[in-house]
């Protein structure tokens, strides 16, 4: 085809491996608030705690007199800790066209707006393959803000790879956001819970499986 990429980045949750069931992560948040010392937060904190903005996050800790940094802390801990044992218990998986990334000789590398510890859980108790960078965010305020569709992690994990026209194969808006943040080609994986999903911005590619991706490069 002519693109000669000279590297190709991967988000992970729904794209190397299955997405964390939400239920699990609800369970996490609530554990985090008992690790605060609320035993009852509201349902809208905790659906909000799945997903926040700093700005969420400092007025949930505002309503129960908490500083937002242990707050978050503690949430990123219930996270992690719960995303390893779906991982251990195989509930957490790679997808099966996963293993067509081998034949790629390609530099790769992971940016996921998932946590950078669960990122190298995933690495080492799955067999999704090798890579030569991988990104996920700090567990810190500061990681909040540098989620995409911010490219910051992206530009980091691009960077590391000293690539100039490296592919980032994606499935949700936020990841063709931050494809396009740093003008580069993306592709966008159309799995099963994405099956209605509209895209505001169209990607380079639209593909169904990873098996798709060798042919891309």
């Amino acid at each position: 085809m002519g693109t000669a990429y000279d590297a190709v980045l991967f988000d992970n949750d729904g794209v190397l491996t299955t997405p964390t069931d939400r239920t699990v992560l609800v369970d996490a948040m609530r554990e985090a608030f008992r690790d605060v010392g609320i035993s009852e937060p509201t349902d809208d904190h905790v659906q909000t705690l799945v997903r926040p903005t700093v700005s969420s996050l400092r007025q949930i800790a505002t309503d129960h007199g908490l500083e937002p940094e242990r707050l978050w802390r503690e949430r990123e801990r219930a996270a992690i800790d719960a995303q390893l044992e779906q991982l251990k218990s195989g509930q957490k998986r790679p997808y099966p066209d996963a293993s067509a990334l081998a034949a790629i000789e390609t530099p790769t590398g992971i940016v996921s707006n998932n946590q950078h510890e669960t990122i190298e859980n995933i690495l080492e108790y799955t067999d999704v393959g090798g890579f030569d960078v991988w990104y996920g965010r700090e567990p810190t305020l500061r990681g909040i803000e540098r989620k995409k569709p911010r490219p910051y992690y992206l530009e980091q994990a691009i960077a590391e790879l000293d690539a100039s026209k490296p592919l980032y194969v994606g499935d949700s808006q936020v990841d063709v956001e931050a494809a396009n943040a740093l003008g580069i080609d993306a592709a966008f994986v159309r799995r099963d819970h994405r099956l209605d999903y509209a895209l505001s911005n169209d990607p380079t590619y639209e593909i169904e499986s990873l098996e798709a991706v060798p042919e891309l490069l």
